[in-house]
């Protein structure tokens, strides 16, 4: 690690207005490098899909692009959210100078609100549209002492030694950016997530000049998403989802219900649209979809005649066949609108025989089972459903194998860091750069909390690896819950509990009386032998006339030790066993 004993005063960040045809900003010539390495770190993001955060630290200044979440899989029991383990930003604060935002799907922006508390005063550069949903986090969240600073594509910011320009990128969301990262040993590319989306719905395509301009330039680093690496040729255009709505739509007399993620901002847009074109209004239904729509809409993200859209206490009132229902859930999430649809369980939709349901996404890992469940239920009450298994009416976001080497032919970086994926895709997408013409070597596929360092020479090495990891959400509390109450809850999922309550004499140690036995998740019957046989076995752990001892903690040990042992052998289940002694 740097020394951080001298530190150097922070430059204060500034900004630079975009022109017409924006160029690259070269570094200050004060940063010249002296020495010290560039360190790349991913705290999340590398090894998994979602929690994407990426620190870059450079002597005494620190730069973190992106701050996002995961959502649990099914063996976090009742953990809300994940949030990336910021241990090392917090031992190292002083040096934190931003947060770079590259848009703001919850991947990216959702740990913000666990994790800027520690942060006071650090400003969160971002463009108009993520600065917009993310203004609504941060008043729920009571946050006012981190600045919100506009970066959009084509403008330019010094934080420090860094220099960070925007290029619009292709997304799911509209202001999607890459970031080219200037630094004093050289220049590092970000691409966020991206795809090439040549007839994208907001009219605006990729930068490929910029990228071209900064390839002929000279690219050390290249950390470029590796979502659909596996997936061969490129992902098709999010046009294509209007046309099959408008199909779908087009032979229906019913009610149509659209789900789909609140931030995918152009896919509402492509709702409205195919909507309009039935003579169709849309209701929205679910409050991350109101309001993302409301914010998208105030910011001209979001274009429709105002006639067109129904409050949603109108919905019962409009006639089925002018009516398009645009909700969350397109996940399966309990709470989220589409869900409580399918549970009959909804304040304003109650789904009919004749509507049509339009799941328009495909299952993220780990959400297949609360995908389909919701799409039984649904066809239970006489929907009709398309998802993607029946018909695609979603695309990904995401670049596929081509537009990966696209990337790499317009960049032309020396070393590649695959990221954004679990790591079989970090391993295809080396695979990919190798095919390119990068050296083995110069391919580094790196887990979370593994830096990178950069020297001006253009080597670059594995440092040690810094804390990493998962923070759950739980309610109220943020970390409070680590592995261990994980672990104690997957085992009262899995096997139940056993609790034995034993009165003793306090002086002698013996027992007074029948052992009391409660159990959850084990038997529901305490008649069952086997309860009668373990009650007898508490007995005889702590009645042994040799033994007598008045020490609580030795006659816990000896209960549940002993009932331990006993439930196993005849259930071959391990129930947690909670002795309580009552001494008298």
């Amino acid at each position: 690690m740097p020394d951080r004993s001298a530190r150097r005063p922070a430059t204060p960040p500034s900004v630079a207005a975009p022109t017409a045809a924006p160029t690259v900003a070269r570094p200050p010539a004060t940063y010249v490098s002296d020495g010290t390495p560039l360190r790349i770190i991913p705290l999340g993001g590398v090894g998994e899909i979602g929690k994407n955060m990426y620190v870059f630290e450079y002597g005494d200044d620190i730069v973190v692009v992106d701050c996002g979440l995961m959502f649990p899989d099914e063996e976090m029991f009742g953990i809300d959210l994940v949030v990336p383990d910021v241990t090392y930003l917090r031992e190292h604060r002083e040096a934190v100078r931003a947060f770079v935002i590259t848009h703001a799907h919850e991947d990216h922006v959702g740990g913000l609100p666990y994790v800027l508390p520690d942060f006071p005063g650090v400003p969160i550069y971002a463009s108009t549209l993520a600065r917009g949903l993310l203004s609504t986090k941060v008043r729920e969240h009571r946050l006012t002492n981190n600045p919100m600073l506009p970066l959009e594509a084509g403008e330019t910011i010094t934080v420090g030694p860094f220099t960070i320009t925007g290029f619009r990128i292709g997304h799911s969301i509209p202001d999607a950016m890459g970031l080219i990262i200037r630094t004093p040993v050289g220049i590092v590319v970000h691409t966020g997530d991206f795809k090439f989306d040549h007839t994208p719905v907001d009219g605006k395509p990729s930068d490929f000049a910029t990228l071209a301009r900064v390839g002929e330039e000279g690219v050390l680093c290249l950390l470029s998403d590796s979502t659909r690496a596996e997936s061969p040729g490129y992902t098709p255009s999010e046009r294509t989802v209007g046309e099959a709505f408008r199909e779908i739509i087009e032979p229906l007399d019913g009610r149509v219900i659209v789900a789909t993620f609140a931030s995918n901002i152009a896919r509402v847009q492509q709702v409205f649209d195919a909507a309009a074109t039935f003579d169709r209004k849309v209701s929205v239904v679910g409050r991350s979809m109101e309001q993302n729509v409301r914010i998208a809409t105030e910011l001209g993200y979001l274009q429709y005649p105002a006639s067109q859209l129904v409050p949603k206490d109108q919905i019962r009132s409009t006639p089925s066949n002018r009516l398009v229902i645009a909700t969350t859930g397109a996940q399966g999430e309990p709470m989220a609108g589409l869900a409580r649809m399918a549970n009959r369980d909804h304040r304003w939709v109650e789904v009919q025989p004749g509507d049509t349901v339009i799941v328009s996404a495909s299952p993220i890992p780990g959400n297949e089972e609360y995908v389909a469940r919701t799409i039984d239920n649904l066809f239970k009450q006489g929907a009709n459903v398309y998802y993607h298994a029946i018909r695609h009416a979603h695309v990904s976001g995401h670049a596929s194998q081509e537009e990966l080497k696209l990337m790499l032919a317009l960049t032309r970086p020396k070393y590649i860091i695959p990221m954004h994926g679990e790591f079989r895709m970090l391993v295809q997408h080396g695979r990919l750069a190798a095919e390119m013409g990068l050296e083995p070597e110069h391919i580094l596929i790196v887990e979370n909390g593994q830096p990178i360092e950069f020297r001006a020479d253009g080597t670059a090495r594995r440092g040690q690896p810094v804390t990493s990891g998962y923070v759950f959400v739980d309610g109220l509390s943020v970390g409070e819950v680590g592995d261990v109450v994980l672990r104690d809850r997957r085992a009262l999922a899995n096997d139940g509990m056993f609790l034995v309550v034993v009165t003793v004499d306090k002086q002698t140690g013996r027992i007074i009386g029948e052992p009391e036995i409660i159990t959850r998740g084990f038997v529901d019957d305490l008649t069952d032998p086997v309860v009668g046989a373990a009650a007898q076995r508490v007995v005889e752990a702590i009645a042994r006339p040799e033994e007598h001892t008045s020490e609580v903690a030795l006659l816990k040990s000896q209960i549940k030790d002993g009932l331990s042992r006993y439930l196993y052998e005849q259930t071959k289940r391990r129930p947690m066993v909670f002795p309580v002694v009552v001494e008298v």
